[in-house]
């Protein structure tokens, strides 16, 4: 820093980021198979409703376990 650039004000509060995850592509996935076992076999159906309900529940779980971690402020 020069002395010439003017003293910044503190941080008010810190941003967070939620971590990369894989769910969003996998919930994709599951809804896919869900749709497409809808006009071909209904077993993709089965399989698709069951990996995104699987998703939704880890999804949900994980950014709950990340709200908790936050602090209060």
């Amino acid at each position: 820093m020069s002395p010439l650039d003017p003293e910044l004000p503190p941080v008010g509060e810190e941003i967070h980021l939620p971590g990369p995850s894989i769910l969003p592509l996998l919930t994709a996935v599951g809804i896919t198979l869900l749709l497409v076992g809808f006009t071909t076999f209904i077993e993709l159906s089965f399989v698709g409703a069951i990996l995104t309900i699987a998703c939704i529940v880890r999804w949900f779980k994980d950014t709950r376990a990340e709200t908790n971690d936050l602090p209060l402020d």
